[in-house]
C-alpha cells in the first residue's frame, strides 16, 4: 500500500474539489499522518471518503469535512480552541498545529487514552485532554474557536457565549439526514453571524441538548 500516493489522491481528488484551497490546510494534511490515528484494523479506510469507526459509537470525520472545518475556522498561532469530542485525536492534532492552545474534551475515557498516546507519539504538546461531558458547556473560559465534532439538533447558547468577540464556532446542526455545517462568528458582545457552509450528516454528539418537539 503506497501511503503517500493515497494521501496525494485524498487531497487532490476529495479535498481540493471541495473548495479547500488554503495552502496552510493542505500542507498540514500532508504533515499530520491520518493513517496513524485510525484503529489498526481500519488503516485501509484512512484515506477514503467515509467516516472511519473508532468504536464506542464514535467515528472520525471524512477527510474533506475536517479540511473544510479547518479552513473555515482560519486559526491563528495565538488562538485558544475548545474541541468537544476528541475521538482518536486526529482533528485535535490538526487544530494544535495551527492554534496556540487546544483544550479537547472526550466523554469516553478509552478514546481519550488513545488520543493521549497518539498526540504524544506526534510530539504535540499544546493540547490539554480532559474526560467529561461537554455536550452543552465546558467550564467558564472564553475561546477564539470552538469545534463540536458530533452533530447537534441546535446550537447550545452556552457555547456561543464562550466565544471571544471575533471567535468562531464550527458545528454540524440538524437531524439526519438533513444537517448543515455552520460557522457562527461572534462579531460583537451581543451579536452573532451564522454562515451555512455545506450539507452533510455525522453521528450525533452524545447528550446534546434537544429542542422541544411537538408530539401529536
Amino acid at each position: 500500500m503506497n501511503l503517500e500516493q493515497l494521501r496525494f489522491n485524498m487531497i487532490e481528488q476529495q479535498i481540493r474539489p471541495w473548495d479547500v484551497l488554503d495552502p496552510k490546510v493542505l500542507d498540514l494534511l500532508k504533515l499530520v499522518r491520518r493513517e496513524q490515528f485510525v484503529p489498526a484494523e481500519s488503516k485501509a479506510l484512512a484515506f477514503m471518503d467515509i467516516d472511519v469507526p473508532l468504536g464506542h459509537g464514535v467515528s472520525m470525520w471524512q477527510p474533506k469535512i475536517e479540511a473544510r472545518a479547518l479552513q473555515a475556522l482560519d486559526l491563528q498561532a495565538t488562538d485558544s480552541v475548545l474541541e468537544v469530542g476528541t475521538g482518536s485525536g486526529h482533528l485535535t492534532a490538526l487544530l494544535a498545529r495551527l492554534a496556540g492552545q487546544v483544550t479537547s474534551v472526550e466523554i469516553v475515557p478509552e478514546l481519550s487514552a488513545v488520543a493521549t498516546r497518539n498526540l504524544l507519539t506526534h510530539h504535540i504538546g499544546n493540547v490539554t485532554l480532559q474526560v467529561g461531558d461537554a455536550a452543552n458547556q465546558w467550564g467558564e473560559a472564553e475561546y477564539d474557536a470552538i469545534v463540536l465534532t458530533g452533530s447537534v439538533p441546535m446550537i447550545p447558547e452556552a457555547f456561543k457565549n464562550q466565544l471571544k468577540v471575533g471567535g468562531r464556532l464550527f458545528a454540524i446542526v440538524g437531524d439526519a439526514p438533513a444537517m448543515q455545517a455552520q460557522l457562527i462568528t461572534r462579531v460583537a458582545a451581543d451579536r452573532f453571524v451564522t454562515k451555512v457552509l455545506f450539507e452533510t450528516a455525522v453521528a450525533p454528539l452524545q447528550n446534546a441538548a434537544q429542542p422541544q418537539r411537538f408530539v401529536f
